[in-house]
């Protein structure tokens, strides 16, 4: 298992498609990537770097994004993202993420997730239904 350092990076891809514009998720109007989209992708990424670190049901969840969204993509095009691990506190890791349309930087920014036991973060969820 590879140790969870800072340095570690990741790295997720997409293509521009009707389901994931700004006009079908209702973040615009546009038919262009949208903002919701980019930071699933980021916080992917996040997830990508950390996976050859993950313990038997372990996982991790998004607790704070800040990020720039620099340009728009229209339908078609390659959409990857990166991240690198920037730091580790305890269970709280913080990522640097980027987003690029080719080789254009279309957005960037910070990204923090919490590593969980997945079978204890669920009966806490699931323990609100009650």
């Amino acid at each position: 298992m590879t140790e969870l350092k800072p340095g570690l990076k990741g790295h997720a891809e997409t293509v521009v498609a009707p389901g994931n514009t700004a006009a079908d998720v209702g973040s615009g109007a546009l038919p262009v990537f949208s903002t919701p989209h980019m930071i699933a992708l980021m916080e992917k990424a996040a997830m990508d770097a950390i996976a050859p670190c993950l313990e038997e049901g372990q996982g991790s969840v998004g607790t704070n994004i800040n990020v720039s969204h620099l340009a728009a993509s229209p339908i078609g095009m390659s959409i990857h993202a990166e991240s690198e691990l920037t730091a580790v506190d305890r269970r709280m890791l913080t990522f640097q993420v980027r987003a690029y349309a080719g080789e254009e930087l279309i957005g960037e920014g910070s990204h923090q997730r919490c590593l969980i036991m997945n079978d204890r973060f669920m009966e806490k969820t699931q323990a609100k239904l009650k």
